[in-house]
């Protein structure tokens, strides 16, 4: 059986009452369903894990199923393998920026691309100076000020774009470096 390597990041950790996610307790969720060495990155709802090779819906399929069952909420789950996120990171169109401030860098991952009509709807709430660039689907934006002030942040909901979630760029970094190092160890 040949395992590849994924990355799920969950649209939200809040599961209701006020209660957040446990990752201890989503990564024992992804054993139950037979995936494998589930590890978690900070306490916001990313992880990578290993399973045999089946499309990215099915695991999202599997992981949100799961989920609801096992902490009473569906929540979002976006899957992509460990190589198209390394390339994800690596097509940053705002690195520069990213270098200087990766809280203002965000990365609004997509379980279906965007295309440009959807950041023609955007382009009227980008209004402090924010600049957007869809890159395979995904859309990238940089915020000159302050993210939570921006009017452009409201709206980058899946109401208006459809299943995804949003990951600052120290994030997607550091899951980025996380996959790097697990392919450099012996």
């Amino acid at each position: 059986m040949t395992l590849a390597s994924y990355v799920a990041l969950l649209h939200s950790i809040t599961i209701g009452d006020g209660r957040r996610l446990v990752m201890a307790e989503w990564r024992e969720m992804m054993e139950r369903i037979g995936l494998e060495r589930p590890r978690t990155l900070l306490a916001t709802g990313n992880a990578l894990f290993d399973s045999e090779r089946v499309r990215v819906g099915e695991l999202e399929r599997r992981l949100e199923t799961a989920f609801a069952q096992r902490f009473g909420r569906h929540v979002d789950t976006i899957v992509t393998t460990a190589a198209r996120w390394r390339k994800l990171a690596a097509g940053n169109p705002f690195s520069e920026e990213a270098k200087r401030d990766g809280t203002r860098v965000a990365l609004r991952v997509m379980r279906k691309p965007l295309d440009d009509a959807d950041l023609e709807r955007l382009m009227p709430y980008a209004t402090q100076g924010e600049r957007l660039m869809l890159v395979g689907g995904h859309l990238w934006v940089h915020f000159e000020q302050d993210p939570v002030r921006s009017r452009l942040a409201a709206q980058l909901t899946a109401k208006r774009l459809g299943p995804g979630t949003v990951r600052n760029w120290n994030t997607v970094r550091r899951l980025d470096e996380m996959i790097a190092g697990e392919r450099d160890r012996p």
